[in-house]
């Protein structure tokens, strides 16, 4: 038998398996903080470029029923966090097919933000959700410089162009700045809430958008999540017959091959160590 003959024979047999195959859930893993610019020593870095080819993936699954987020982030960029979930709910549109959301250990500011570009959201009993505010968090480094016998030279055109610089002392007009800019970024976050959430939010502002954080149980309570389940247990129940297929996010070539906390060139020790520091920052706020 020739080979052509082989895989004709073979023909009816492949195209009746792929028939009898069931539905799918895609997941996705949004792990990690979120920032525009991933740094060698992250862990895991979410951006809109490094989601973008799983999110694809995922709603382009040519059995898909639905797809799920597993969201396990303490936050980071607005404007990140924003493009990732404006880019879900395109995806969303544009394929007809429901999206549910399940927080993990965290899923807070940004994290929570991400959650909400769900149709439903579910979350653990001890999962901390929520932190819907803004925060801003930087080094005072003024006199460090003089100690060594640096002299920093700065120069602009436009008042304005430096602001609450850490190498000089802090200003109130400058702090004044940042905290409009910061109410403004709120005000937004909290709008996105209310946009996707509605009527099922069951607190005041002033209770759910203190920036205060609660377990997936309390966030029940207050109308932040529809349920408590996994999932492996909502898909369950939802799509008896449904398997799930997870999405990974794009990663580094250093983080694929392990190595994502090495630096390798001298200059960029200071900037790399903050960066870590501030990331480990966010995770140990949830004692994590």
């Amino acid at each position: 038998m020739s080979v052509t003959d082989r895989i004709a024979a073979r023909l009816p047999k492949i195209v009746g398996d792929r028939a009898e195959r069931g539905p799918v859930v895609a997941a996705v893993r949004l792990h990690g903080v979120i920032t525009p610019s991933p740094s060698p020593v992250a862990r895991n870095a979410l951006n809109l470029h490094s989601v973008e080819s799983a999110l694809t993936r995922a709603f382009e699954h040519d059995r898909l029923v639905a797809v799920a987020l597993l969201v396990n982030s303490p936050g980071g960029a607005p404007t990140q966090s924003a493009l990732i979930a404006e880019r879900i709910r395109e995806l969303a549109a544009k394929h007809k097919v429901p999206v549910l959301a399940f927080c993990e250990d965290v899923a807070a500011s940004g994290g929570y933000w991400l959650a909400c570009a769900a149709d439903e959201i579910y979350a653990h009993g001890t999962s901390m959700v929520g932190s819907i505010g803004v925060v801003t968090s930087g080094f005072g480094l003024t006199g460090l410089l003089e100690r060594f016998g640096v002299e920093r030279r700065v120069y602009t055109a436009g008042t304005n162009k430096v602001r609450l610089d850490p190498f000089q002392p802090e200003k109130p007009e400058d702090v004044d700045w940042l905290r409009g800019l910061q109410g403004q970024l709120h005000a937004q976050f909290a709008e996105w809430i209310r946009q996707r959430r509605g009527p099922k939010l069951k607190g005041t502002d002033e209770e759910l958008f203190t920036g205060e954080v609660w377990t997936g149980a309390q966030a029940v309570d207050l109308g932040l999540v529809d349920g408590l389940g996994t999932v492996r247990s909502v898909v369950a129940k939802r799509y008896p017959d449904a398997e799930i297929a997870v999405a990974e996010p794009r990663r580094t070539l250093l983080a694929r091959l392990g190595l994502s906390g090495t630096s390798t060139r001298s200059g960029d020790f200071w900037p790399a160590a903050l960066t870590a520091l501030e990331e480990r920052a966010r995770w140990s706020r949830f004692g994590l």
